[in-house]
């Protein structure tokens, strides 16, 4: 009787707060901040120690949301292999398994951390599963009840949800967009007025029938058999078709949402654009100061020389590195992890000596906190350098006035790494992944205020996970963003020295 009252209590307070995301997901707070309620409302009703969310594409998944003991976790590659989680993927049910089942690295992370079950479930959108949703418990805590399954069920059901009606969803363009189950279609009349109105349409535009029945649509209608283009207040796109229904004076106007493939065009123009001009500014100095060596030797003094020929140096360093990221970004490859070449380094020594290699005015600007020892890394030793010089200079280049760094070290019972936090102008919840994204870009067209091409952070993650690290970012308190890094520790691994 006591376990059926409790059940009756935590199923009413379920409701309370279910009805409160709704709201906010009305109101407008949708893609990934949903997705991080969703899982903060799971963590709180199922009293689990932890939370998350992994969102699944064509190659496996990733870590978008986690709260509790799986706040870690964010931004981590996960590959759908094992028993556990292939029953997971296979089933509609929800699994629940001691985290002894799982892949031993990651029940390893888990324990570590107090946790001895995993609830999951898979998250489903029009009929193809894009996540799944977990909740971790810690202690003594047995396998879950009917109640328990059955809400952890409902919350997976309604995270798949979000990714058919909410904006910003998935996470990365690349993954698994599922598809509306028709174009939104509209009958017009020959005076120009709507006479049918789908319920596609309404979602697609957010208008009612009944308000749209009856009055002239509210996108222009092209003549038939063309093809039209309309931006929305919101800043979605449509393809406009239309075209005339046999035997009847009305026209069939049929609506598709492009803004995704506008996007991907946008970016790829973008991306030759500020490619040509990233490139042209070095060739340019270059030139210059060759042209000036050539031309006027014997005219220079041996300093001026000196100077020339340390401009050279130092451009066309620049431009090998442009260079040689541009072909990282664009080669052949898998993401997935275990790529790599991965032996025991120290960490703290090649991070002092990456910062010590740093440019002036980027190695003035960043306040060193490391502590010393820290256990050794397992990874590329060559690369960290490469991650960490990326991560200094995206944090100075998004500060506004005098820019301040601050790097610190990170170890836990599996793994160690760091942390690079700025003061500058931070970065917004829903875009902490998408950033990562290649050649993506916050700002677009004529609201750029900074450089680049899109590649810096999209880099860093590929070169971690091909050595079973990752790396996630966050909004930092007061302002700024906080990139934290992780590896293996060497001491744990196959590696140890």
């Amino acid at each position: 009787m006591a376990d059926a009252q409790r059940d009756a209590q935590s199923i009413a307070a379920l409701g309370i707060d279910f009805t409160a995301l709704i709201d906010r997901v009305n109101a407008g707070d949708c893609g990934l901040s949903a997705i991080q309620a969703v899982v903060e409302l799971t963590r709180a009703a199922l009293d689990a120690a932890g939370a998350s969310f992994t969102e699944y594409g064509g190659d496996g998944g990733r870590v978008i949301a986690g709260v509790g003991s799986m706040d870690w976790a964010v931004g981590r590659l996960v590959v759908p292999s094992g028993g556990v989680k292939q029953r997971l993927l296979a089933q509609g049910e929800p699994v629940d398994c001691p985290v002894a089942q799982l892949p031993e690295e990651f029940a390893a992370y888990l324990s570590s951390r107090g946790v001895t079950r995993m609830l999951a479930v898979r998250c489903q959108a029009a009929g193809q599963v894009i996540g799944s949703l977990h909740a971790f418990r810690g202690g003594a805590a047995g396998p879950a009840g009917r109640a328990e399954l059955t809400t952890l069920a409902l919350l997976g059901a309604f995270a798949g949800k979000l990714y058919t009606t909410a904006g910003g969803l998935p996470v990365y363009a690349d993954g698994p967009v599922p598809a509306a189950p028709t174009d939104a279609s509209v009958v017009v009349g020959p005076d120009g007025l709507v006479r049918s109105f789908s319920a596609a349409a309404t979602r697609l535009t957010g208008q009612p029938a009944a308000e749209a029945v009856g009055r002239e649509l509210a996108v222009p209608v092209p003549a038939p058999g063309r093809v039209g283009e309309h931006r929305l207040p919101d800043g979605r796109w449509l393809q406009v078709v239309a075209s005339e229904v046999a035997g009847t004076d009305s026209c069939l106007v049929t609506l598709r949402d492009v803004t995704e493939a506008r996007r991907r065009e946008e970016a790829r123009e973008l991306f030759v654009a500020v490619t040509g001009h990233e490139l042209r500014t070095p060739v340019t100095v270059i030139r210059g100061y060759a042209d000036t060596l050539v031309n006027h030797w014997d005219q220079l003094r041996d300093t001026d020389r000196l100077a020339a020929a340390q401009r050279l140096d130092q451009r066309a360093r620049e431009l090998a590195r442009l260079v040689d990221r541009l072909l990282s970004a664009v080669g052949a490859g898998s993401a997935l992890r275990g790529d790599g070449m991965s032996l025991p380094f120290d960490l703290v020594d090649t991070l002092r000596t990456t910062v010590a290699d740093l440019p002036e005015d980027l190695r003035q600007v960043v306040r060193v906190e490391l502590p010393d020892p820290l256990p050794k890394a397992l990874g590329d030793r060559a690369s960290l350098s490469v991650v960490l010089s990326e991560l200094v200079t995206n944090a100075v280049k998004y500060s506004e006035g005098p820019a301040e760094v601050t790097l610190r070290g990170l170890v836990d019972a599996n793994s160690v790494g760091f942390s690079v936090a700025d003061r500058g102008i931070g970065v917004r919840a829903e875009h902490v992944e998408r950033a990562f994204e290649r050649f993506w870009q916050a700002e677009h067209g004529d609201q750029r205020r900074h450089g680049g091409v899109g590649l810096g952070l999209y880099l860093v993650r590929r070169i971690l996970e091909r050595q079973n690290g990752w790396v996630s970012l966050r909004p930092r308190e007061a302002g700024g963003t906080v990139a934290e890094v992780r590896l293996p520790r060497a001491d744990l691994g196959p590696g140890e020295a």
